[in-house]
């Protein structure tokens, strides 16, 4: 669906300013290039967050403490 939704306004863009929706399709690669380090990055730190999580609270699973179930 969101997928549907981009290509129906890229459309709109076209039809409206077509020398704005080819730069857009030119450039959005290179914007996706250049986030990509980003997110690995965020990949990395959210990786070492749990871990650090679950060597925190390893003591207190090994004694019998279970986890509340997540709200909502």
């Amino acid at each position: 669906m969101k997928t549907l939704i981009a290509l129906l306004i890229w459309c709109l863009l076209l039809v409206l300013c077509w020398p704005l929706a080819l730069l857009a399709l030119v450039l959005w690669p290179l914007v996706w290039l250049i986030s990509l380090p980003f997110r690995l990055i965020g990949i990395t730190f959210s990786a070492l967050f749990a871990f650090l999580h679950a060597l925190l609270t390893l003591p207190a699973r090994l004694l019998g403490w279970k986890p509340q179930p997540a709200a909502g």
